[in-house]
């Protein structure tokens, strides 16, 4: 995706909808990286490689959906 594309296409929502409790502190950890404490927060992020990565660490635990 190119750079211009990426900036146009926007943002993410990321929401956590399971706890972190049960997983491993490396999950836990990656939870706080994206801002989120507990069930319920949401986070909109920029659609960045990284955030995508982080995203993909946790599916379980969090739900995302694009920003317009």
């Amino acid at each position: 995706m190119s750079p211009a594309k990426q900036n146009k296409a926007g943002q993410i929502k990321v929401r956590q909808v399971k706890s972190g409790i049960g997983g491993t502190s490396a999950q836990r950890d990656t939870l706080r990286s994206l801002g989120l404490k507990r069930i319920g927060d949401e986070v909109v992020k920029q659609d960045r490689p990284e955030i995508r990565g982080m995203v993909r660490a946790v599916p379980h635990l969090v739900a995302v959906e694009e920003v317009e």
